[in-house]
């Protein structure tokens, strides 16, 4: 298996870019950029919408043909032992389950003791008719474990269904691994080449970033004026709040439990997170945490297990987000809930929020349902949609730090976890 190094193709970009400025620094100037054209020039930042819209095509183009080699290269390279896949889909998911109940419960205790919906009308909140909708959708049990395969890879492939893709590979690396002689060969070979290609692909679409991440800041800016963060700033306030509570009570002592090098690991996460947050898109943020984890000295067979999955089952930010918004709307209804309904509440959010990452608006759908199913207005959720987009960026970044954080824990889970000395970079098998 090849090896990761600061010359391999999955190294991180060079710090230092164009103009001697670093990747980083060029993200934040871009940010700045982006909210003083919004800002004063509103009617004008509309046109920066295609521009936005390029950097996450190019970042979904290449999600698929990334995953799916480097998973498949991950399990059946080391097919001698695929107990430890097993085992480490098992810990995955009783540790997502885990991290998510507690994001919920800080959600619920946070908006019980801001209230934010308190004082609100929803009467002028317009037509539900959208939000019902929305609630249709929302997926049982059933359909999301009937989701979870694919019936046709390459449809899957063009929808960019990150969970299938997950599945379908697990089964074809499954099925290499049990292949002997030349064509287990041609075909590791085959698609380490492929992963080794996307990952200078990543190179390239990155240089690109700051200006599609400075385009979408600048129409979100343009579009919602600056005051959109007074504008039922309470309901932001609170989201953004526990988002800190959640990530300093639960995620970093489970940072310090794990004996991460905090200061190292964030050091290395900064990026995407600002990717994430800035655009309000974790797939844009995809290769650079991957990069980011392999890095770090998380094995490659790891990381492109635990972070797929966790886009899917590990969405911290985004359960938070949704105990916040379903009580609000309560709140601003004037319907008072028991606690005991508000708990009931949170086990079905619990329950249909898996898996569906993949699905446009997942957060308003999961939603949706929730109110319909214990007779809250739908038409709460306009009020939510006018300041959805500055929230969507918080619960986005989180969703990528707790999963980024999941895969480092599960490396030292496994006893795998490389610490580099010095302070070099780590070099981990693939």
């Amino acid at each position: 298996m090849a090896h990761l190094s600061a010359d391999t193709p999955a190294a991180a970009p060079k710090k230092k870019g164009l103009l001697g400025i670093g990747f980083t620094s060029w993200i934040l100037i871009s940010m700045i950029v982006g909210i003083l054209i919004g800002w004063l020039a509103p009617d004008f930042a509309p046109n920066l919408k295609p521009f936005a819209n390029i950097f996450l095509r190019m970042i979904k183009s290449l999600i698929v043909p990334l995953l799916f080699s480097t998973l498949v290269v991950g399990i059946a390279g080391h097919g001698d032992d695929m107990k430890k896949v097993g085992k480490l889909a098992l810990r995955s998911i009783i540790y997502f389950e885990v991290v998510t109940t507690l994001a919920l419960a800080i959600g619920l205790v946070a908006v019980n003791i801001a209230k934010p919906g308190v004082g609100l009308s929803i009467s002028a909140a317009g037509d539900a008719e959208e939000f019902k909708a929305l609630a249709a959708k929302t997926p049982t049990f059933g359909s999301v474990l009937e989701h979870t395969v694919p019936q046709s890879f390459f449809e899957a492939a063009a929808q960019n269904e990150v969970l299938q893709i997950v599945f379908f590979a697990i089964i074809f690396a499954v099925a290499l691994a049990r292949v002997e002689g030349p064509s287990k060969k041609f075909m590791l070979d085959w698609l380490q080449s492929l992963s080794d290609i996307m990952f200078k692909f990543v190179g390239i679409v990155m240089a690109y970033a700051p200006i599609g991440i400075g385009a979408a800041i600048g129409v979100t800016v343009g579009k919602s004026g600056l005051d959109v963060m007074i504008n039922l700033a309470k309901l932001v306030g609170t989201l953004y709040v526990s988002l800190i509570i959640f990530v300093l009570l639960v995620l970093l002592p489970i940072a310090m439990l794990a004996k991460l090098d905090l200061k190292r690991f964030w050091k290395l996460v900064k990026e995407p997170w600002l990717i994430a947050f800035s655009t309000a898109s974790s797939e844009a943020a995809f290769p650079q945490a991957m990069q980011a984890m392999e890095k770090f000295g998380v094995p490659r067979r790891i990381v492109s297990f635990v972070l797929p999955t966790g886009y899917s089952f590990n969405l911290d930010g985004s359960t938070l987000y949704l105990a916040i918004a379903s009580v609000f709307v309560a709140q601003a209804a004037g319907i008072d809930m028991p606690i005991g309904t508000q708990l009931l509440m949170m086990l079905t959010l619990m329950l249909t929020s898996k898996g569906v990452a993949a699905v446009p608006r997942a957060s308003l759908v999961i939603l949706s349902g929730a109110l319909a199913q214990f007779g809250l207005p739908l038409e709460g959720i306009a009020i939510i949609l006018g300041v959805d987009a500055i929230m969507d960026m918080a619960r986005t970044s989180v969703n990528l730090l707790g999963n980024c954080l999941a895969t480092a824990v599960m490396a030292r889970w496994e006893g795998v976890l490389e610490t580099p000395k010095d302070g070099a970079d780590a070099v981990v098998p693939a």
